[in-house]
C-alpha cells in the first residue's frame, strides 16, 4: 500500500501531527477542516453560516489538490457544537453538492479545535480517467 500525502497552500495548513489528506489508490481521506482562512491561519470572522461555507471551501481546496471535487466525496462527517445548526448545514450543503449526495453523519460534540462550532472531514473516491 502506497500512501500519498496531499498538501495545498489553498487550504489551511495542518495544525498538528496530521496531513491535509492521504491518498491510497483512488481513495482520498480528507482530514477535518475548521473555518480557518488559509492565508492567515486565523478563524474566519463571521457567524456560523460563514463558518460552514469556509469549511466547505477548505474541503474543496484539498479535494482539488488531490485531483477531485466535492462531488467526488462519498462520505462526509459533520461535527457541530450546536445541533440546532444542522438545518443550516443542509441548506448550505445544497449549494456545494448535487445529487447523488454523499453518505453523511452529523455528530453533536462538546467542543472543537480553536473553539469553533463546526468541523468536517470526508472520504473521496476519485473517478477513473476513463470516466471523463
Amino acid at each position: 500500500m502506497t500512501k500519498e500525502v496531499i498538501q495545498t497552500d489553498t487550504a489551511p495548513q495542518a495544525i498538528g501531527t496530521y496531513s491535509q489528506a492521504i491518498k491510497v489508490g483512488t481513495t482520498v481521506y480528507l482530514s477535518g477542516q475548521i473555518p480557518l482562512v488559509p492565508e492567515t491561519m486565523e478563524i474566519l470572522d463571521g457567524d456560523i453560516n460563514a463558518h460552514i461555507k469556509r469549511v466547505f471551501d477548505n474541503l474543496q481546496a484539498v479535494a482539488q489538490a488531490a485531483g477531485g471535487e466535492l462531488q467526488d466525496i462519498v462520505k462526509l462527517n459533520v461535527y457541530l457544537t450546536d445541533l440546532s445548526n444542522f438545518p443550516l448545514v443542509n441548506e448550505i450543503m445544497s449549494d456545494y453538492f448535487n445529487q447523488p449526495y454523499p453518505a453523511r453523519a452529523a455528530v453533536g460534540v462538546a467542543a472543537l479545535p480553536k473553539g469553533v462550532g463546526v468541523e468536517m472531514d470526508a472520504i473521496m473516491e476519485l473517478r477513473p480517467p476513463e470516466y471523463y
